[in-house]
């Protein structure tokens, strides 16, 4: 992963508006993710088979269960000003109009009704801490964190009820169990056939 630092130390609308324009003209290679991060920019290498085969299974369950009037997007640029952050999570559940009101190729991470991070070796502490803390912060309601780099094994967690930069855990299991995702979704995802890497 490659980094380009901005000082953001006192940051305002037009502080924002030049670290976008800078993370809309990093020319990375195709596939690669190019986020900002606490005022970083970052360039993340492809994901894995593993990866791309766990956002599949998880994005053909929530097609069960959402309404047609939303979307889930892999490619979509959540951003979170507040924190200096724009990320392209892994899924996004957000409805169609936001996307289509917003123009551009971001919208505010608070219009998004879930994200999904799959962690990967080199962001597994950006999806576990900064990018959580982000997304509680513009009060995503919820975040599924499925990480198969955890330390004690493969594991998912949903966070939800949001505070501040804080989320709460709502449910929790290692690859192979079954996690509900509460209403609106009302989904029991089994990772049972979630590849470990």
């Amino acid at each position: 992963m490659s980094a380009l630092t901005v000082d953001h130390s006192t940051a305002s609308g037009h502080e924002w508006d030049d670290l976008v324009r800078i993370w809309q003209e990093t020319d990375a290679p195709e596939g690669c993710k190019v986020e900002i991060i606490e005022g970083i920019v970052t360039v993340a290498p492809p994901p894995s088979n593993a990866h791309n085969d766990i956002a599949d299974l998880v994005q053909r369950a929530l097609y069960e269960v959402i309404p047609r009037r939303w979307g889930i997007y892999q490619t979509l640029g959540t951003a979170v000003p507040s924190r200096d952050g724009l990320y392209i999570p892994d899924l996004a559940v957000a409805p169609r109009q936001v996307l289509r009101g917003e123009g551009g190729n971001f919208i505010p991470a608070a219009a998004a009704e879930l994200i999904v991070e799959i962690t990967s070796k080199s962001n597994a502490a950006h999806d576990r801490i900064k990018k959580a803390a982000g997304y509680a912060q513009a009060g995503v309601p919820l975040y599924l964190l499925i990480d198969g780099w955890a330390p004690g094994g493969p594991t998912i967690t949903l966070y939800g009820e949001p505070q501040a930069d804080v989320y709460r855990v709502l449910d929790a299991g290692k690859f192979g169990e079954h996690i509900t995702l509460p209403e609106p979704f009302g989904l029991e995802l089994d990772t049972g056939e979630f590849p470990e890497n």
